[in-house]
């Protein structure tokens, strides 16, 4: 008979008899159906293993928040939850709720992570347009497997000096290049990597060891931001990182050359560093001509970046002289710019001038110091020492902090 003859009834009657039924075809989905049960299976998953949904709350692991996150997500639109309902045996759906982070309908969700205060390159949680294959779920199970880093404290003051290093340029966090299947990277003692959206820092790295394979392999000692631990296997984590499509190398501070006399292959142009002094009139720039200088950078030529400097109160409506460059590589310019006027902040000039249309303008990148002290930055900057240290004017002199 076919099956198309049975009623549902029939089907379970037939169960009842211990008569296996041919399932009937399942409805087909769409890719972002197929997208949205994948990521509720994560938060299923999470369930199984922890015994409770995901939860918001900063001492969360990052996973976590974005389950938690996403969870809300599902539990407010509709469709999801139309979706979703026949396969929550958990009854993690429940009824909506009001999130502990508030989003637009369609925020994304690098902007979602920047709320919860983290900087991830993940995908879109609405979308889940990232859901990981079996085989990065394995490589990541790798590094999962940790304990409660009992010396925290000790490596805390770390990682919280490289997060203040990227947001100043000081640090940067570069994608890993990884060519046919080889991850082109070395793993050494004391550096920083981002793996899936967590910051990681190798602490030890144990003797040599020879894999079954015939490769050399060695044990480590990884910290992770959130305050746990492993000691999972050099390759292991090599693996991990080659898996996730986000992974990044955090950079030293001194790591590749930072201005143009050692550029090499590889590095990226960034811009220039140009260091200006005003050819004005104004009393108070002509009695500081050779102490006051403007500090920029520029994507550009700095030539085109100043030939109009006479109509812009930028420049204080008047020409001016270059007296350096500095070319920049691998840096965030606008980092950079940012960091060098925080350092100078306290010889900033406060001076209030009129714009072509006759409206007061307050220039913000000029500032009363000698051209050597410049020097001087620059050359802590190259060395990744520039945050220890701000400028006194009183002493005509940087300063450790």
């Amino acid at each position: 008979m076919a099956k198309s003859a049975f009623t549902d009834e029939d089907d379970a009657l037939l169960g009842e008899l211990g008569i296996e039924v041919e399932a009937k075809k399942q409805k087909s989905l769409t890719p972002r159906e197929e997208r949205i049960i994948a990521g509720f299976e994560d938060i299923q998953r999470f369930f199984e293993e922890h015994g409770r949904a995901p939860q918001h709350g900063e001492r969360n692991d990052i996973f976590e928040r974005m389950y938690a996150v996403r969870l809300d997500r599902l539990r407010q639109l509709e469709e999801c939850r139309t979706l979703l309902e026949p396969l929550d045996h958990q009854g993690l759906l429940g009824e909506a709720q009001t999130p502990a982070v508030t989003f637009d309908e369609d925020i994304d969700d690098d902007a979602l992570l920047e709320q919860l205060g983290i900087e991830t390159e993940t995908a879109g949680i609405t979308e889940l347009k990232h859901v990981r294959s079996s085989a990065e779920k394995r490589a990541a199970e790798e590094v999962a497997n940790r304990e409660r880093c009992e010396d925290f404290e000790t490596f805390k003051p770390l990682f919280e000096q490289v997060q203040a290093e990227l947001k100043d340029g000081v640090r940067q966090s570069r994608t890993i290049r990884k060519d046919a299947g080889f991850l082109k990277t070395d793993i050494r003692e004391g550096e920083f990597f981002i793996l899936n959206g967590q910051t990681l820092y190798v602490a030890e790295v144990g003797e040599p060891i020879k894999a079954p394979n015939g490769e050399m392999d060695a044990r480590l000692r990884v910290i992770f931001s959130n305050g746990t631990e492993s000691n999972l296997l050099l390759r292991s984590l090599q693996r991990a990182i080659y898996k996730d499509e986000t992974s990044r190398r955090i950079t030293e501070p001194t790591a590749g050359p930072l201005f143009g006399d050692a550029q090499e292959e590889e590095d990226l142009a960034s811009g220039t560093i140009y260091v200006l002094r005003s050819k004005s009139a104004n009393p108070v720039v002509s009695e500081n001509r050779e102490l006051l200088h403007k500090i920029g950078v520029t994507g550009g030529s700095v030539e085109a970046r100043i030939a109009g400097a006479a109509k812009d109160a930028t420049y204080l409506l008047a020409d001016v002289e270059v007296v350096a460059t500095y070319e920049l590589f691998n840096i965030n310019r606008k980092k950079f710019e940012r960091l060098m006027h925080r350092v100078f902040e306290p010889a900033r000039l406060e001076i209030s001038i009129p714009d072509r249309f006759g409206n007061p303008v307050e220039p913000r990148e000029w500032f009363l110091v000698p051209l050597f002290v410049i020097d001087q930055a620059i050359e802590k900057f190259r060395e990744g020492t520039i945050g220890d240290f701000v400028y006194d004017p009183s002493r005509g002199m940087l300063i450790e902090r």
